[in-house]
């Protein structure tokens, strides 16, 4: 039977339905009887990966292509805003699909399966299904409540009574201007097709309608009595497993091999609490280890295999099964059990060929009941791989009677792959609730209000100023932390001022196309509505460009705030706590300036791991957007190359007058978040928003060459080389230092060896030109040696002398004091 061609004749022979519609429709569906009051058939489609094993590959396809249809339909700017909505159980893959082709969208869909501690959203009726109940469970309600479009998909569109009772929900809790209705087929009759638009009319909002095929069901008088009939009919000679006969089953052998896939850790199973494209972007790194792991684990010459998930968890699994059928040589097919009990006949004209009945094992709501697989029984599959969630890998899984000892009496090899089920961790409502709120301009910083939120608290009336000679060697001795103390501001001399406006005159325009490319990659690869969240204090001025720009360009009034990371100590706990508790974790960029030679990368993945695994809270994505990347430490970036980034020139006076963080046990206590200082006395000298405006007035004039970049940069391969550390490691033992901590690459970090360490000497590459300026100006009012090297992957790279003493020399004589 498996290489029959689906149809819906039998069904249309025996009860006189008429299936009418365009030339595609008869691909799509074939037809059926099923259990249940309200109708008595069933569309079959044959590409939604339900009832009928299809390739994996076009199953997406179709789904991911009414998602780019929707993306035309909206334009770039609405398919940004929009959000995903998709039904269960049948339609949570192809929602899943269609946000992808939308372009990233975030994604949710309706469950049957209450989560204990999580909030219901919203619900609504199915009135033609057999499960009626549908409940909303994002993990961020704020999901829903955004003005963007919404975008509903089911798999077919009949009565459009579901898509009405959706809408109506939610419509009254969330307004919007605009939803879009995708559905693998229209089947609406004559008389329903008006009511659509009668409804739009009625809540004052636009409804489009996206379809693959169009078409009808001419159901004659009687139809569901002679179904039902039908139904009692067969019933009581068909096998309540399959049409085989017992002496062609196989033997049952116990068990089903396991194969640990390595699911990424708080990564979500699925759209039940919302999947955004952060959580995409982890799935699709992740996907080809997984489906290694999985090809490794087949039978030596299995020429047929099938993928089979588990009623609602539908994108995983497919996801799964394209990638396989990418590495493996054999057929592979993807389908799911499923909730609905179906007619099994076979008979060529007939949809639903096989089906094997097994017990609930998920321990579901209503309580125990059968489950169903249909079309895997003879359809000559040499290995089955089910997909389930944790919440379903329960005894009755593994049961004489369940599901994988029924599979096993059709196919020699049985594998059992288990995804964790994703439960929100809240966070804890007492403990964000005494968090303060963020510090804003002008009472805080020298930034407009709505620039940037600083989660830090307000330590200016605190002396926390040292020395540097002082500073320096208490940290190398071990005696102190750099984050204890804060170095005497360093004020530039008139001609490094001037130094300053000539560089930021001639690299303006440049800092603006990376600007530019680093916000579209965000946007396009990271959340169409990212919270950037700037690395305080470098990441500063980059964060608000960065806003600048999506709101510029993109009409897009983006969340921005500042926080506090310490080499050695990690990001500010209470910081993250605020935001989880605020903003969706998963759509959290964290952004700095540049990227020397990776530390503050390790700190940060280091540090989220942390603080997931103690706190529970998941989601946040510790990959970094970065100006420039000369280190090639990160894949999101506006370049890599090593250049002069003005602000990098300056501290306070550049980044809103705002200190270093600091770290102190006796000033920061368990709710604090981080401190630092707002120097408002150094207001006349201060140039962070002359750097601003200077850079922001050059976003006309760049903005087709950014976008244009971020394309490029989209089509090419970011993986991170870290060639940058590898270089520091070398420069390290070559200088005799052997402490990467003292080697400071690139010449945003050179700057400021020179403003604010004890710099030893200066590595300028060979032929570097004016971007090298202000460092030999800083290098020779201190005293510092600038040596020329060749090969150096970084334009310039600052050396911190590994034994520093008051009034210690370099090894060329020269004093390195201050």
């Amino acid at each position: 039977m498996k290489n029959v061609v689906w149809t819906g004749t039998w069904v249309a022979e025996r009860l006189g339905v008429e299936l009418v519609g365009d030339e595609k429709l008869s691909d799509l569906l074939g037809l059926a009887l099923r259990r249940n009051p309200r109708r008595a058939h069933l569309l079959v489609s044959n590409v939604l990966g339900k009832h009928v094993p299809q390739s994996p590959s076009v199953v997406y396809g179709h789904g991911f292509a009414l998602g780019r249809r929707v993306r035309e339909l909206l334009g770039a700017e609405g398919a940004r805003a929009a959000v995903v909505l998709g039904y269960a159980e049948t339609a949570t893959g192809l929602g899943h699909c269609v946000a992808d082709g939308v372009g990233l969208a975030p994604y949710l869909h309706s469950t049957r399966r209450p989560v204990p501690g999580v909030d219901t959203a919203g619900g609504f009726e199915e009135s033609h299904s057999h499960a009626t109940s549908h409940l909303l469970l994002p993990e961020n309600p704020a999901l829903l409540a955004g003005a963007g479009p919404l975008v509903l998909v089911d798999d077919e569109f009949s009565t459009g009574n579901t898509v009405l009772n959706t809408i109506r929900d939610l419509h009254a809790r969330y307004p919007r201007d605009r939803y879009v209705v995708v559905a693998l087929v229209d089947m609406r009759s004559a008389a329903d097709l008006g009511r659509l638009a009668e409804f739009a009319t009625e809540i004052g909002a636009r409804v489009d309608l996206v379809a693959a095929a169009r078409g009808t069901v001419n159901l004659p008088e009687g139809v569901l009595e002679k179904g039902q009939a039908l139904v009692a009919e067969h019933e009581t000679t068909e096998s309540t497993e399959t049409t085989e006969t017992a002496d062609s089953r196989r033997p049952w052998h116990p068990g089903a091999a396991r194969v640990e896939l390595g699911w990424p850790r708080g990564l979500p199973d699925g759209g039940r609490h919302g999947f955004t494209p952060g959580h995409r972007i982890r799935l699709d790194a992740a996907l080809p280890a997984m489906a290694a792991r999985v090809a490794d684990a087949l039978p030596e010459g299995a020429r047929r295999v099938l993928v089979l998930g588990f009623e609602e968890l539908m994108y995983a699994p497919l996801r799964l099964a394209r990638e396989l059928e990418q590495v493996v040589s054999a057929e592979v097919r993807y389908s799911t059990t499923t909730r609905s009990p179906v007619l099994a006949l076979d008979d060529p004209g007939y949809a639903i060929r096989t089906r094997l009945v097994f017990p609930a094992h998920d321990d579901p709501d209503d309580g125990p009941g059968e489950r169903y697989a249909y079309n895997v029984a003879g359809a000559g599959f040499d290995a089955v791989v089910a997909v389930v969630d944790s919440a379903a890998d329960t005894p009755a899984l593994h049961a004489p009677d369940g599901l994988l000892a029924q599979l096993a009496e059709h196919t020699p090899s049985v594998l059992l792959a288990v995804v964790p089920s994703y439960v929100p961790a809240r966070p804890s409502t007492e403990r964000s609730s005494m968090l303060p709120e963020p510090l804003r301009g002008p009472a805080f910083s020298s930034y407009a209000r709505d620039e940037v939120g600083w989660l830090l608290q307000d330590l200016s009336d605190v002396t926390l100023e040292a020395p540097t000679e002082e500073r320096e060697e208490a940290i190398q001795s071990g005696g102190a932390h750099y984050a204890e103390s804060l170095p005497v501001e360093y004020q530039p001399s008139p001609q490094y001022q001037e130094l300053f406006h000539t560089a930021l005159g001639t690299s303006a325009a440049r800092i603006a196309q990376a600007v530019g490319a680093v916000t579209e990659l965000v946007l396009a690869e990271r959340s169409p509505h990212p919270v950037l969240v700037s690395l305080a204090r470098a990441g500063t001025p980059v964060g608000v460009l960065m806003r600048r720009w999506a709101k510029h360009r993109h009409g897009l009034d983006l969340p921005h705030y500042a926080v506090s990371i310490v080499r050695g100590r990690g990001i500010d706990a209470n910081a993250l706590r605020w935001l989880a508790a605020h903003h969706d974790p998963a759509d959290v960029v964290f952004v700095d300036g540049w990227t020397g030679k990776g530390a503050i990368t390790r700190e940060l993945t280091e540090a989220i791991r942390e603080f997931e695994s103690a706190e529970g809270i998941t989601g946040f994505d510790p990959e970094i957007a970065v100006l420039a990347d000369p280190g090639s430490c990160v894949r999101t970036y506006g370049t890599r190359e090593d250049f002069l980034i003005p602000s990098a020139c300056l501290n306070s006076t550049v980044s809103g007058l705002i200190s270093r963080t600091v770290l102190r046990s006796d000033l920061v206590g368990e709710y604090d978040f981080h401190g630092a200082k707002f120097y408002r006395e150094l207001a006349g000298s201060d140039v962070s928003v002359d750097f601003l405006d200077a850079v922001a007035a050059h976003f006309p004039d760049v903005a087709d060459a950014a976008v244009a970049q971020a394309k490029e940069l989209l089509a090419t391969d970011r993986t991170p080389t870290w060639e940058g550390w590898a270089a520091v490691e070398r420069i390290s033992e070559e200088y005799e230092i052997h402490d990467v901590n003292l080697v400071k690459p690139g010449v945003g970090e050179t700057t400021r060896v020179l403003l604010r360490r004890v710099p030893w000497k200066i590595l300028a590459r060979a032929g570097a030109g004016t971007d090298l300026d202000h460092v030999r100006l800083l290098a020779q009012q201190r005293g510092v040696p600038v040596e020329e090297v060749d090969e150096l992957p970084y334009t310039c790279v600052g050396l911190i002398h590994p034994k520093y003493t008051r009034g210690a020399t370099g090894a060329d004589g020269k004093a390195v004091t201050v």
